[in-house]
């Protein structure tokens, strides 16, 4: 198996939060929290950006796509920083891949 062939698996993978996980905006605080079982998570603006994409309908390389044209950035940079977090997050259990 080839890179490009790999590449091309892991953005057709469509993320999903599991359940219990939320992505939620505390007013008082005016912060973007991932609360999960147990665990929450202070995303920073970035990763904001990607979880509010993440909709258990689209795809990463979709993710990546939206978020590469509403920044005017690199498709290909964008999908492998995306990959990247979603991955991190998944071995923490706070997405499913």
């Amino acid at each position: 198996m080839n890179a490009d062939t790999t590449k091309t698996d892991i953005t057709a993978i469509v993320p999903a939060l599991p359940r219990g996980v939320r992505l939620r905006y505390d007013e008082s605080r005016g912060q973007w929290f991932l609360l999960g079982p147990e665990r929450v998570f202070e995303p920073d603006e970035t990763a904001v950006e990607i979880l509010q994409r993440v909709d258990g309908a689209r795809s990463i390389a979709a993710i990546a796509q939206d978020l590469a044209t509403a920044f005017e950035a690199d498709r290909d940079e964008i999908a492998a920083d995306v990959v990247q977090f979603l991955r991190g997050l998944a071995d923490q259990r706070m997405i499913d891949l």
